[in-house]
């Protein structure tokens, strides 16, 4: 059993058919065949049930597949390894909450792209659970998420410091107009938003409790809703106040143990970071590194 049969069966098993895993790995439908039979014979096991839609992996296949993906995840590793001379160059993906890159990344992403023009960055945003979601696929190569965070697989270091405020409009005015709006509603992002578990338990112990969620794709539609009556969310401070001038909407403080949240960069446990990576969480932390 070598890598490159690892690699095959990967592919066979994310595709689900040979012959999309012969054109993912820009191969011919009877190397795929081989290569699998190959690996089957050698492990004294069917790895895939055929089919005329394709294949389907066998308990073997499935008991296979989280270490052909691991051994994949390494090789990649070791590519990006070799080919890393301290430079930051190359593509490089990450993810963040919607929040974070627009009152944390902005400024110091178009710092970045000036000082490191060979760096390919692509950021992509979402939710916690997506993001957390998008490292351990490897589909980015770290994130910006709402902590706390515990997985065995990942590590977590922390960034940022954000307040978290209530916002309501003026029309429902605070938790006590809150109460009396039977009709009002939990105001979130999409589900595996941060911060709706949050507000939910802020609410009950004020003895809010039972009140329908409305769900948004955007932090600008969310904060109309908001601002136009449906109720009540839960947000960064600088998020809040920084749309004052388009949204009026009605605050409420809350203690520091209920408002204060940490925002944490997670990587694979096993993830090398690199140069462009490296260089990118020092531009954020403030402490850019100077361009050769």
């Amino acid at each position: 059993m070598d890598a490159g049969d690892l690699r095959v069966f990967e592919a066979v098993l994310r595709t689900g058919g040979i012959n999309r895993a012969a054109g993912e790995l820009n191969t011919v439908q009877s190397n795929v065949t081989a290569r699998i039979r190959r690996l089957e014979a050698e492990l004294g096991t069917r790895l895939f049930d055929r089919h005329a839609r394709g294949v389907t992996p066998t308990a073997a296949g499935r008991r296979l597949a989280p270490f052909a993906s691991a051994i994949d995840g390494l090789l990649q590793e070791a590519r990006r390894a070799v080919a890393d001379d301290g430079v930051p160059r190359g593509a490089l993906t990450i993810g963040a909450l919607e929040t974070t890159a627009a009152l944390r990344l902005a400024p110091a992403l178009a710092d970045y792209a000036a000082a490191w023009p060979e760096v390919d960055l692509v950021l992509r945003t979402g939710t916690s659970a997506e993001m957390l979601q998008a490292v351990l696929d490897r589909d980015v190569e770290g994130a910006f998420v709402c902590g706390p965070v515990s997985h065995p697989d990942l590590v977590a270091q922390p960034m940022f410091r954000e307040e978290l405020v209530l916002a309501t409009s003026p029309a429902i005015g605070g938790l006590d107009g809150l109460a009396d709006r039977p009709d009002a509603k939990i105001v979130v992002l999409r589900a595996g938003c941060s911060y709706r578990q949050r507000l939910e338990e802020v609410l009950a112990r004020r003895g809010v409790a039972g009140l329908r969620r409305l769900e948004f794709g955007t932090i600008e539609a969310l904060l109309a809703c908001t601002a136009a009556g449906i109720g009540v969310t839960l947000l960064p401070r600088g998020i809040v106040e920084a749309a004052a001038g388009r949204f009026r909407l009605s605050l409420c403080d809350l203690p520091p143990a209920e408002a204060l949240v940490e925002t944490l960069f997670v990587q694979r446990r096993e993830a090398m970071r690199s140069s462009a990576l490296s260089a990118l969480l020092d531009r954020v932390a403030g402490k850019p590194r100077a361009a050769a």
